[in-house]
């Protein structure tokens, strides 16, 4: 049975300063999957992630997003479509002035005429879903950096997205840390029902979550195909990527 996309790219082909930083990538994520975007520095998957997001201009090339051709929607049927996405951001990005609770509720204000009563109801159920219930009335300088993720990963679903984006979420965290925000996410994908996007270049994380991964390499798309499927790949720059697990488990016995 073929899965159903809820992202496709074809041809995305993208240039800064005369210089090409994406040629004619092509990928799609499937419904209910985890699809890990990796590349080494320079490879342009951050690039991709900003012009999935709508922040980067599309000038080549087609981006499909829950069935909807960003290159071809107006600005009010782009701004339904991105309300529809949840965005995890790398560095978090709570703001210092709100409270947990208040950062967690800022799209339902912002996005819904949700009462406020039943906005914090939702907040705080969602703040459960994270193991964060007790941190609704703190700020984000009073948490570590493991719970100002998991407050940031309540936002991002606090309007219960079909499809989360995550920018390397695991960034700063050390390994125990990362693990539960791995396990978070699986869990929260599977309770909740959503598509996972995510751009990574943890070997550790790749390997608990990643159904799906598309690998890229100088901007261009070296491999797509199941997470068993890369660490089988003879492609040069996968197979490097994939040997330092190995080379960990090695020193490990």
């Amino acid at each position: 049975m073929q899965l159903q996309k809820v992202v496709e790219v074809k041809g995305l082909t993208a240039s800064f300063d005369d210089k090409e930083v994406l040629s004619d990538v092509s990928f799609s994520a499937n419904k209910g999957e985890v699809t890990v975007i990796l590349g080494g520095s320079g490879s342009g998957k951050t690039t991709v992630l900003r012009h999935l997001l709508g922040l980067l201009t599309l000038h080549q090339g087609q981006i499909s997003v829950l069935g909807k051709d960003i290159g071809t929607l107006t600005e009010d049927e782009q701004r339904d479509l991105y309300l529809k996405l949840g965005v995890f951001y790398q560095s978090g990005a709570l703001l210092n002035s709100l409270t947990v609770g208040e950062n967690v509720g800022l799209p339902l204000v912002q996005h819904s005429r949700i009462p406020r009563e039943l906005i914090e109801e939702i907040v705080t159920m969602k703040l459960g879903l994270v193991n964060l219930e007790y941190a609704y009335h703190l700020y984000p300088s009073q948490l570590s950096g493991g719970m100002l993720k998991r407050a940031a990963l309540a936002r991002a679903i606090a309007m219960d997205p079909p499809l989360l984006f995550c920018d390397e979420p695991g960034a700063g965290l050390d390994p125990v840390s990362l693990e539960s925000l791995d396990h978070l996410i699986l869990n929260l994908k599977s309770l909740l029902g959503m598509s996972v996007v995510l751009v990574t270049h943890e070997v550790a994380s790749i390997m608990r979550v990643a159904d799906r991964v598309v690998f890229l390499e100088e901007g261009k798309t070296v491999f797509e195909g199941s997470l068993e499927k890369a660490l089988k790949s003879e492609e040069p720059g996968v197979k490097a990527f994939f040997s330092v697990l190995k080379t960990q488990k090695d020193k490990n016995l």
